[in-house]
């Protein structure tokens, strides 16, 4: 089992902010694989089936962003999940827009969601990096993460969220590369062309 937990603020306000980006990728894996209705779990929402070669429970907090960790805890506290067996998609300023990274561990980098849940259950669980960019002016990060994608932006995130949701069975069975490669491939061919790598 596998729990692939989606960072973001619950409520219509917050719905199209770049800070939620992890769950637009959630809530885009969720139909791809044809999973149970949401139903109110562990502090949010939840759906479960299987994904590939096991199974996974999708999460998205329904607390705010700063308390994402009490929902994950009830949730791999219920399951006895350790924290290798949990999947955080998550947006990321220190990536340019449309870019993705996958990483285990490492330091936080001011993302309330990921301190919340290092502070519960540790910090050796993985992170899909969803790069949104950072603001023109350094200090207006809080402004950035919480206003909407602007309309230029809607097309990649899209389809972003749609190539996350067809490889997601990669990620859940740890292939992190081949997930990273195959995401990174697909916006390419789409004409999303990447950058010089960033970390």
């Amino acid at each position: 089992m596998r729990l692939v937990v989606g960072l973001g603020n619950p409520g219509a306000r917050y719905a199209g902010n770049r800070h939620n980006i992890g769950f637009m990728a959630t809530e885009a894996i969720a139909h791809r694989h044809g999973l149970p209705p949401w139903r109110r779990r562990f502090q949010g929402v939840a759906t479960e089936g299987p994904m590939g070669s096991g199974r996974a429970i999708l999460l998205m907090p329904g607390t705010f962003m700063n308390e994402s960790g009490r929902a994950v805890a009830e949730a791999a506290q219920f399951y006895k999940l350790s924290a290798d067996d949990i999947i955080v998609l998550h947006d990321e300023i220190d990536l340019p827009p449309a870019k993705l990274r996958v990483k285990t561990g490492g330091g936080n980098a001011g993302h309330n969601g990921l301190r919340s849940i290092t502070a519960h259950i540790g910090n050796e669980y993985r992170r899909v990096r969803i790069g949104v960019g950072r603001p023109v002016e350094k200090d207006d990060v809080h402004n950035h993460v919480l206003s909407d994608f602007a309309k230029s932006e809607r097309a990649w995130v899209s389809a972003l969220c749609d190539i996350i949701a067809d490889n997601a069975k990669m990620i859940v069975d740890g292939d992190d590369a081949g997930f990273q490669n195959k995401v990174h491939l697909a916006m390419h061919a789409k004409g999303f062309h990447d950058t010089k790598d960033e970390d």
